[in-house]
């Protein structure tokens, strides 16, 4: 790898994250746009990112769903992404489907897990000689809470703790968040976790709304089943947050000169 910057984003929250798709029928990831830091597999090096992404980092102490990693969101994500910085991504998986929030709070496994795997990465990007010019987290997690109807303002309330605990123990400097789409056959169930989101967005500075389009994949055919989506409909989304993405870190990046 020639160029000696990146931007450091791991991927995290449940299995539409994780990716349910298809990746034959991901997009092509464009050369030199993006690269994946296997931090369980193959933590001495940055390894070609394909899909499908983060497909065998599998922590028997944290994330682990050997085989459910089938197709997702990032190899669009990072083309859309590089597209608007000219900077290429160091990307970690740390996805885990059927997760509810709690199981994401501070001291969790799932939590400590996706800490040890970024703090990897970016040691070894320092150790390597590569300059972080930014890093972020993506995080796309609620439809179990809407399962579990976990009441609105707590659910506001752990994500925010989340977010912050996790961005301050690494360094982080944002989360771009996916908004949940609806649940197929009951488009109210999810609503309520919707609407939290939006409220952490229009309450926290430190969170990004990068995409909203999910909500609108069932009545445009690109569900697969009552909770994921097709592997277009992970492309079309990885695009959209990939691109709002990408053009908030141009701009934040352009403040700091």
């Amino acid at each position: 790898m020639e160029r000696k910057e990146v931007l450091l984003m791991t991927f995290m929250g449940q299995s539409n994250m994780a990716g349910r798709g298809n990746a034959a029928k991901a997009p092509a990831l464009v050369t030199g746009t993006g690269y994946e830091y296997r931090a369980i597999t193959a933590p001495d090096c940055l390894s070609p990112l394909c899909e499908p992404f983060g497909e065998k980092e599998d922590n028997a102490h944290g994330v682990t769903e050997p085989g459910m990693k089938t197709g997702s969101m990032v190899t669009a994500f990072v083309n859309a992404c590089y597209a608007e910085t000219n900077i290429p991504i160091a990307g970690v998986s740390c996805a885990k489907g059927g997760s509810s929030i709690a199981e994401w709070l501070p001291g969790t496994p799932y939590y400590k897990d996706a800490v040890e795997r970024t703090m990897r990465c970016e040691q070894w990007l320092v150790h390597h000689g590569y300059t972080i010019r930014y890093g972020g987290m993506v995080w796309c997690q609620g439809c179990t809470d809407g399962d579990l109807h976990t009441p609105a303002d707590i659910y506001k309330e752990c994500t925010a703790n989340v977010i912050k605990s996790y961005c301050e123990e690494c360094g982080i400097d944002n989360c771009f968040l996916i908004q949940i789409g609806n649940h197929r056959d009951d488009k109210q169930l999810y609503v309520p976790i919707q609407k939290a989101q939006i409220d952490l967005v229009n309450e926290n500075e430190g969170i990004i709304l990068v995409s909203d389009s999910l909500k609108t994949f069932a009545e445009r055919g690109l569900m697969k089943d009552e909770f994921h989506y097709t592997q277009e409909g992970y492309n079309l989304v990885g695009g959209e947050a990939g691109k709002n993405t990408g053009e908030f870190i141009k701009a934040y990046l352009e403040r700091d000169m």
